[in-house]
């Protein structure tokens, strides 16, 4: 008779415990989760045309043409992100007559309005009609295009028209200077 009542307070406890369930059970659970979102690319670039031909005019005259895409690429991925696109410019030397040069105050920069943007932010072009454009210069920048209150990755491009106001005693030949771009 013994075993019997051990038997039956065993099977008694066994099954009070799996009434009662496990002590201090939780209802709700928390996991900490992490992931990484990694800047992709070079950080910020510019990309500017290896080169341009701006066309023909006569002493006096005025050249105006395109001088391509160019295009900043922005892939810190910071916020928040912004940038200045700048420009400057070389005199103009003519190849035949080293002595003879059109100054960079004579061509004037007209950055235009964008072509493309991606991202968020403001883009805003540093002479975005005809009427605002500018001389360049080889000591100050000019402001081509700038990006304020964006956020992540982002980009701009935009073809900028070059004004060459020839001075009336320039000397027939090829000029050639260098326009650059830089972005910080």
């Amino acid at each position: 008779m013994r075993i019997r009542h051990a038997l039956g307070v065993t099977a008694a406890f066994v099954l009070a415990a799996a009434v009662v369930g496990p002590v201090n059970a939780a209802t709700t659970g928390n996991t900490t989760t992490t992931f990484t979102v990694a800047a992709t690319g070079t950080g910020l670039a510019i990309t500017v045309p290896a080169s341009a031909a701006l066309g023909t005019g006569a002493p006096g005259s005025t050249i105006t043409a395109h001088l391509g895409s160019v295009q900043v690429t922005d892939s810190r991925a910071v916020n928040p992100a912004a940038w200045t696109a700048s420009v400057t410019s070389t005199d103009f030397t003519n190849a035949a007559v080293t002595a003879d040069t059109i100054p960079a105050t004579d061509v004037n920069y007209w950055s235009g309005p964008t072509t493309a943007t991606a991202g968020s932010g403001t883009f805003t072009p540093g002479q975005p009609l005809s009427g605002g454009q500018a001389p360049l210069n080889n000591t100050t920048p000019l402001t081509a295009m700038s990006l304020t209150g964006g956020a992540g990755s982002n980009s701009a491009s935009w073809n900028p028209t070059l004004v060459v106001n020839v001075p009336a005693a320039a000397v027939a030949g090829t000029y050639s200077g260098t326009v650059t771009h830089s972005v910080a």
